[in-house]
């Protein structure tokens, strides 16, 4: 009996220890190479998701300058005092329009300077001849020309920080007021106050603020004025971003 048991065991198939450690290695080379797939794949959704947000954004920023062209006579974006004004206010991207101030400028010359921050310049051949200089949150030469479209102070989607404690320097002229998330009270409502952009994109939202994907994105967004008057008018423009890197999602609106 104990010699059949014996046998037994010895028929009984079993790996040895160096086909164990082969199969290990196979599976930790397998494990190595998957990973940066599924990372791709992880990554692509987000690029996916914040570009659907901006297209949410700009959608929204449509809308309310609809409903100016029928509330005023003339449409205007969130943070707009008028059609003609950039944001951020008393900043963002200009041209000139009075000719007393020097030689009068075209619309397209600020438009071009925020393709040069977000897009650099592309040659006949459709290759890239000149980098953009606004791709990441870290910026601080292009970003105080941009808003945030939420608000920096926005509990909900908080702007990130280039440092310990240094916020990105997106600038804060359009951040809603803090009698605006307690109450929703409109500063351009109280004496004193002015039009924020934060809060005219919040009503739009119902006072849910979109918050990006990434670990360092947050939604900005400059207005280039428009110019003109009656049948010569044209529209301001609009342009939105992830601050995670504006020169990767961006898009632009002009009614």
């Amino acid at each position: 009996m104990m010699k059949k048991l014996m046998k037994y065991f010895k028929k009984v198939d079993g790996q040895s220890l160096a086909e164990f450690a082969v199969t290990t290695a196979m599976m930790a080379t397998l494990a190595t190479t998957a990973a940066p797939k599924f990372s791709g794949v992880g990554e692509g959704a987000k690029e996916k998701k914040t570009l659907a947000d901006v297209d949410k954004i700009l959608k929204s920023a449509n809308n309310f300058y609809n409903s100016k062209v029928t509330s005023d006579g003339r449409g205007r974006f969130p943070g707009q005092y008028k059609y003609d004004d950039p944001v951020p206010t008393g900043g963002g991207y200009t041209y000139n329009t009075d000719a007393t101030q020097g030689a009068v400028q075209d619309q397209s010359v600020a438009e071009l300077a925020v393709k040069l921050a977000v897009q650099g310049v592309i040659g006949t051949d459709g290759d890239v001849t000149t980098p953009p200089t606004f791709t990441t949150y870290t910026n601080t030469a292009d970003a105080p020309k941009w808003a945030s479209v939420f608000g920096t102070n926005n509990p909900d989607a908080l702007i990130p920080e280039i440092s310990e404690n240094v916020n990105a320097a997106i600038s804060p002229i359009e951040d809603p007021q803090t009698a605006y998330y307690q109450n929703g009270i409109f500063d351009g409502d109280v004496e004193g106050g002015s039009i924020r952009g934060g809060e005219e994109f919040l009503e739009g939202f119902g006072g849910e603020a979109i918050k990006s994907p990434f670990q360092d994105g947050h939604y900005i967004y400059t207005v280039i004025g428009g110019t003109g008057s009656g049948t010569k008018s044209i529209a301001p423009m609009i342009f939105v971003a992830d601050l995670e890197s504006p020169s990767s999602f961006w898009k632009k609106l002009q009614p």
